[in-house]
C-alpha cells in the first residue's frame, strides 16, 4: 500500500504532500458529496490502521518533491488513526515542512484527540450543517456522533488550539444553500470563530447523484453573508493548469482513449493514488476531454 501521495494542487495549500493514515473509505460519515463514493467501514474505532514507521519512510523518501505542505487526509477520517500525534511529533523531526490536517471533526469532542492536533500546524475542519436534522442528511454520521457533539468538539478545540483554523463549509444545491440553512451556518460559525471560512461545493462526482453543486455566482452571493465575508475555493482550474501536472492528466487520458475505467482501475493501471486521479480527472472533465458514464450503478470515465 502507498501511504503518500502527490503532491497534488491545492488552491488552499498549494503543493500538497498527501498522508492517507486510514483504508479506503473507512470514515465516521457517508456524506452524500464525497467524492470517493459511498462508505464501506462507517466507524468511530481509533487504532492503527497502517504501521507508522511504514508511513514515515515513505514520506521521508517524496520530501525531495519539495511540497508546501503535509497533509494528513486521505481516503477517509484521519483522526481514526490513533497514533496522529506521535506520526506529527515525528514528522516534525524530519522537516520544517507545515502540517495540515483535513478532519470531518467527528472526533474533536473527544479530549485525546484534540490534544493530538495540537501540534499540527493547521487544522481545517468541516461545517456542512447547521442543525442536526441537516446534518443527518448530508453527513449520515456514523449512530453515536450527534450535531450537538461535532459543535461542541469544534467550539472546544478553537479555544484550546493556537495554530491556523481554518472552517470549510460545503455547500450543496437544494441543501445547505437554501436561505434558511445558511442563515444557521452562519450562526454556527460565529459560535466556532474560525481564523477563515471557505466554501466549497460539489465539483467532482458524487456519492449521490442528488448532491449538486452551487454555481460560482450563487456561491459569491453567500460568501458576502459571513462577517466577515468567506472565501470561495470551489474553483482549481487555475491550479490545475500549472505544468507541474501536465504528466499525469496526459497518462490518465492516454488510458482511457484505450477503455472506459473507473477510479480503482486507474490507480492499478498506473500506480498512482486514487486521490491524486480523482484532481486529475475533475480537470479533464472541465477541459470537456473525459466524460461519466455508468455501468451497473459503477462510475466510469471514458473519452468524449
Amino acid at each position: 500500500m502507498s501511504y503518500i501521495f502527490g503532491p497534488v494542487p491545492s488552491r488552499r495549500l498549494g503543493r500538497s504532500l498527501g498522508v492517507d493514515l486510514v483504508p479506503f473509505k473507512t470514515c465516521s460519515y457517508d456524506c452524500i458529496y464525497c467524492q470517493l463514493g459511498r462508505t464501506t467501514n462507517k466507524t468511530v474505532e481509533r487504532r492503527e490502521w497502517v504501521p507508522l514507521d511504514d508511513v514515515l519512510a515513505e514520506l521521508e523518501e517524496k520530501l525531495t518533491t519539495k511540497p508546501d505542505y503535509i497533509t494528513l487526509s486521505g481516503s477517509g477520517e484521519p483522526t481514526l488513526y490513533s497514533r496522529m500525534g506521535e506520526l506529527i511529533v515525528r514528522i516534525k523531526e524530519i522537516t520544517s515542512v507545515p502540517i495540515a490536517v483535513l478532519t470531518n471533526d467527528s472526533l474533536l469532542h473527544d479530549l485525546a484527540v484534540r490534544e493530538e492536533l495540537l501540534n499540527a500546524d493547521l487544522v481545517i475542519p468541516s461545517l456542512d450543517a447547521g442543525d442536526s436534522a441537516m446534518f443527518e442528511i448530508v453527513n449520515r454520521p456514523e449512530k453515536s456522533i450527534s450535531f450537538e457533539q461535532m459543535m461542541e468538539g469544534l467550539i472546544t478545540f478553537r479555544e484550546e488550539f493556537c495554530g491556523e483554523y481554518w472552517l470549510e463549509v460545503f455547500l450543496l444545491s437544494g441543501h445547505t444553500a437554501v436561505e434558511s440553512d445558511i442563515h444557521k451556518i452562519i450562526d454556527c460559525v460565529r459560535r466556532i470563530n474560525p481564523d477563515r471560512v471557505q466554501l466549497n461545493t460539489a465539483t467532482r462526482p458524487t456519492a449521490e447523484d442528488f448532491a449538486m453543486m452551487v454555481d460560482h455566482a450563487r456561491m459569491e452571493e453567500i460568501a458576502l453573508l459571513f462577517h466577515p465575508p468567506a472565501e470561495v475555493i470551489a474553483d482549481y482550474r487555475g491550479v490545475h493548469a500549472q505544468s507541474d501536472f501536465k504528466a499525469g492528466r496526459e497518462s490518465i487520458l492516454e488510458l482511457l482513449q484505450r477503455r472506459p475505467c473507473s477510479i480503482g482501475d486507474i490507480a492499478d493501471g498506473l500506480g498512482m493514488h486514487k486521490n491524486e486521479i480523482i484532481k486529475y480527472v475533475e480537470e479533464l472533465i472541465t477541459q470537456d476531454l473525459i466524460e461519466k458514464t455508468f455501468v451497473a450503478q459503477k462510475l466510469y470515465y471514458k473519452t468524449k
